[in-house]
């Protein structure tokens, strides 16, 4: 998915929270985001992976935290 289509895709979905950390990351404000692994950043697991990878491509490291 392209990032213009991701980003109009969040925002119809009022997911501004997610934006701003897409433009944080592309900013450079973003270095790190911890995320637990069974839950990830969205429910839906066709835009979770695609925010993730755009986080990623914008040198932004996802740290995976194990459920106990």
């Amino acid at each position: 998915m392209k990032r213009d289509e991701l980003i109009q895709e969040l925002k119809q979905n009022n997911m501004d929270e997610i934006v701003e950390l897409i433009e944080d990351a592309e900013n450079g404000e973003l270095e790190e985001l911890e995320l637990a692994r069974s839950l990830g950043l969205l429910r839906d697991d066709r835009l979770n992976n695609a925010v993730i990878s755009l986080l990623e491509e914008n040198g932004v490291t996802i740290i995976y935290l194990d459920d106990e």
